[in-house]
């Protein structure tokens, strides 16, 4: 990092006080761990926890931003990061912009807006609930609140002892908590999508009653920024000249671009050796993924039936790479969406095609690559270029048939709201509806995912061109 990232943040942090590190420090506790913070005792220490968890770097300020806007430090932010109160206000309501989490912005204004003697009458009627050595005369309001939520007395969804607390002298702080839990309400209800499902035999789709029964389905949540990584494993160059795999590049290009928009942080490794791509995935699997919401991983290279070829012509098992992100191995990752996509054959077969016109003209090549069954584990999800046993295509000049596809049509529908399912099943329809050298591709879908996923577009920002 530059020296000028390290003396911004030198000259930060001399001018915070030991009120405003505690006010920060709590701010923080969803991205550092309440044990570390406990044991930051000066602003330095805590900018560099922050820059560890990469909450914080030269090139990217925001977080640092945010958190001197919500103690009110317009002075270092506009001096030191040129931002105003008013821009950071409309920064924040882009969604998925505010970091900290609407739970913690509440308790932070109520230690704010109580009095001091608010704070002995809280201190007083938590006596039952609390040691008394908790509850000594110089403990803040954030201090007391750590600890209603150490002894788990309040939680995020759970406000009803605090309200119930304040309700007989602070009034009107008992409506904000009103008004977050409404709004914490609302939004748990968007992240619900109704789906009709079928369960008569009557001509209108109704039940007996004349009323469309529903099905719902909850969604992953998808709240952070970046969502996650998008891992690349690109082969292009083997050690056979023959097996080059020309348009595998314009395949890397498409995916950045439509992951870089939708807020992932995408990186790409070319002609990886095997053991390298085992490695690579084996790194990634070991970060910690807590502030991140998915991880999405795409393959591209030849291969034979369960595994795929690196660039030396040594073969790696998909189970094997895949199972580097099990709950087990990679616990950070546990309940949340991993996203596998594999532009590769899976048999030397060609698929036979239906009498229809050739929609396709040009020179295709096979890649040679497969996939059997998924690793027992929830929350994963296998999109395969094409079924067991076929091959699949890709154009020299523009890329794979698959893949193309498929960004093309997250392009268009993400957008409109669409799950990755409904995505995934238009690829498969509009893939399947071509006739490539004479052969039908029919990609495959393996899931285990629970919940839908809907990928968040921010709104400020069009996809690159």
């Amino acid at each position: 990092m530059s020296t000028d990232f390290h003396k911004l943040l030198f000259d930060i942090s001399e001018a915070l006080v030991t009120d405003e590190l505690a006010a920060l420090k709590f701010l923080s506790l969803e991205y550092i761990p309440m044990r570390k913070l406990e044991a930051i005792q000066e602003p330095k220490a805590f900018f560099k926890a922050l820059q560890e968890k990469g909450m914080i770097e030269a090139g990217n300020l925001s977080f640092l931003k945010e958190l001197l806007y919500r103690i009110n430090r317009m002075d270092l932010l506009a001096a030191h990061l040129g931002s105003s109160r008013e821009e950071m206000a409309r920064e924040l309501q882009i969604p998925g912009r505010a970091k900290v989490s609407a739970y913690r912005q509440l308790l932070y204004k109520i230690a704010e807006d109580l009095t001091p003697d608010d704070v002995k009458c809280v201190k007083f009627l938590l006596q039952n609930q609390m040691r008394k050595n908790k509850l000594q005369d110089n403990a803040s309001m954030l201090e007391v609140l750590l600890e209603m939520e150490r002894h788990e007395i309040i939680k995020e969804d759970d406000l009803a002892v605090l309200k119930d607390i304040l309700k007989g002298f602070r009034a009107d702080v008992t409506k904000k908590i009103d008004t977050y839990e409404e709004n914490k309400k609302e939004n748990d209800s968007k992240e619900k999508l109704h789906y009709p499902v079928s369960v008569s035999v009557h001509p209108t789709g109704q039940g007996a009653e004349g009323e469309t029964p529903h099905l719902l389905l909850e969604s992953y949540k998808m709240k952070n920024n970046p969502h996650g990584y998008c891992v690349i494993l690109n082969n292009h160059i083997f050690k056979n000249p023959h097996e080059v795999r020309e348009g595998t590049l314009k395949d890397g290009e498409a995916v950045k671009k439509i992951f870089e928009w939708l807020q992932f942080k995408t990186v790409e490794h070319k002609n990886l050796e095997a053991k390298q791509m085992y490695a690579e995935l084996k790194e990634y699997s070991k970060k910690d993924h807590s502030n991140m919401d998915c991880f999405v991983c795409f393959i591209f290279s030849h291969g034979e039936k369960d595994k795929i070829k690196g660039a030396d012509h040594e073969l790696v098992n998909i189970k094997d790479l895949l199972s580097c992100f099990s709950g087990s191995n990679c616990p950070s990752l546990a309940g949340k969406p991993k996203l596998f996509f594999i532009q590769a054959c899976q048999g030397s077969v060609g698929h036979p095609a239906v009498t229809v016109k050739e929609d396709f003209s040009g020179h295709l090549e096979t890649d040679a690559t497969p996939l059997t069954t998924i690793p027992d584990q929830a929350d994963i999800l296998v999109g395969m270029a094409t079924m067991e046993d076929y091959e699949c295509y890709r154009c020299p000049e523009t890329g794979s048939i698959y893949i193309q596809c498929l960004c093309k049509k997250m392009e268009l529908l993400c957008p409109l709201g669409k799950d990755l399912i409904t995505i995934l099943t238009e690829v498969n329809d509009e893939v399947a509806a071509r006739v490539l050298n004479g052969w039908k591709q029919m990609p495959e879908i393996k899931s285990t995912l629970r919940k839908q996923l809907i990928f968040q577009i921010p709104q400020s920002q069009s996809i690159g061109k």
